[in-house]
């Protein structure tokens, strides 16, 4: 059986993306594969529960029981990928788990790819938590998020060392509309006939990205 990816998309600050990119790639996988499991791990509206209700469940990294029961759906090898939206207040005690049971190596154990997709930005609190991954983190598994929209800019080299995706800005009467909690991007490519509109070209690229990074995956279970 072919390793079961895990997505771990998170960032140790708010407002930067990430849900977009979570519902982005599970979008992707469910069109991909038929299935995905998504979890939730967000305090504030709108969360990933909100878009895609669906294929996702909440999940609680505050106290034992909540982090057993989502550790033990995230290291079955079953062949559904997992995407994890990570709030960014469970972004210290979430790793902090991770390193204390050893969940990359585990995984590993079990034939399961956890894969850290880690929105970078220009701030401190991205700037000390990205040296934090790389410890814990085998660099084949941690994958930098250049949000364009968020970073505005070259994002600093220290976050160019490994494998770095780009997610082109959006103009803001675009962002508007797929923030909408009734947009699918999936749906958007089945019904907008015209391929050469922004945003259409915007959600193949984002769907090729992520492709590559499955890929990665599977070359490295093989």
């Amino acid at each position: 059986m072919r390793a079961t990816p895990v997505y771990i998309i998170c960032s140790p600050r708010p407002l930067v993306g990430k849900t977009l990119i979570a519902r982005l790639l599970s979008e992707f996988l469910l069109l991909k594969n038929g299935t995905v499991a998504a979890f939730d791990v967000n305090l504030k509206e709108p969360s990933l529960l909100e878009y895609l209700p669906k294929i996702t469940e909440t999940a609680e990294v505050d106290d034992t029981f909540g982090k057993m029961a989502l550790m033990d759906r995230l290291i079955i090898n079953d062949g559904i990928a997992k995407v994890i939206d990570l709030g960014f207040h469970a972004f210290d005690e979430f790793f902090k788990m991770s390193e204390e049971i050893g969940f990359m190596k585990e995984a590993a154990r079990r034939g399961v790819s956890p894969i850290v997709l880690f929105i970078g930005d220009t701030d401190r609190v991205s700037a000390r938590g990205y040296p934090m991954l790389q410890r814990q983190i085998p660099a084949t598994s941690l994958v930098t998020i250049d949000n364009e929209y968020v970073a505005r800019g070259e994002l600093p080299p220290a976050f160019a060392q490994g494998r770095v995706v780009h997610i082109a800005a959006l103009p803001v009467f675009l962002k508007t509309y797929v923030d909408r909690l009734t947009f699918s991007f999936t749906e958007y490519l089945r019904h907008e006939k015209d391929s050469s509109t922004e945003l259409h070209q915007w959600i193949r690229e984002n769907y090729l990205s992520f492709r590559e990074i499955e890929l990665n995956v599977i070359l490295q279970g093989s």
